[in-house]
């Protein structure tokens, strides 16, 4: 059912939304694997005798993962639409997953670009906005569909979340490199 409310909604189709589980436990299921890999790379990193970045590193993505569901409860408490979240939230972390044949099929299109004369570097960043141009629409298009909002709520949402979560992901990176004048690998 989640592949199918997947495949649905990359093609833009509301009915995608009532493939995902609204219940508590499909919420959960849908966070297993974001925080699995985080866990996984940390542990990889902390065997590695570097435990101060695998800890960081940990904690940031973890923090990143939560804080998707957590606005988008917010969003869906202050819209009086609160009933509507966890499937809107499992749907969005499921949505993580569109990422890989999104990937394959910009580089396949990047490809032909180069192919067709297009330098490399611009055919990379072609690759680059087609892929976070999808992605963008991908996400508002299931806070719109999941909490019914408004294209401009749901715009919104978008812009918060994506804030949100980039912050908490790159934010240590970041201290670390205007504190020390360098990037640290988390």
């Amino acid at each position: 059912m989640i592949l199918r409310g997947l495949w649905l909604l990359a093609r833009g189709q509301r009915s995608g939304m009532e493939e995902f589980d609204p219940s508590p436990d499909g919420f959960t299921a849908s966070l297993a694997p974001l925080i699995a890999f985080p866990l996984v790379g940390a542990a990889a990193l902390g065997l590695g005798g570097q435990w101060q970045p695998a800890l960081v590193g940990l904690f940031s993505r973890l923090c990143a993962v939560l804080v998707l569901p957590l606005i988008t409860h917010e969003f869906a408490r202050r819209m009086g639409r609160e009933p509507l979240w966890l499937r809107t939230a499992s749907a969005l972390n499921w949505s993580f997953w569109v990422l890989i044949p999104v990937l394959f099929i910009a580089a396949f299109l990047a490809a032909i670009l180069v192919e067709s004369g297009l330098p490399m570097q611009q055919g990379e960043y072609a690759a680059i906005g087609l892929i976070t141009a999808y992605l963008l629409w991908y996400h508002w298009f299931i806070a719109r569909v999941g909490l019914v909002l408004s294209a401009v709520q749901a715009g919104l949402f978008v812009l918060l979340s994506g804030a949100a979560v980039g912050l908490l992901t790159f934010g240590p990176a970041l201290v670390d490199y205007a504190y020390y004048g360098k990037m640290i690998r988390y």
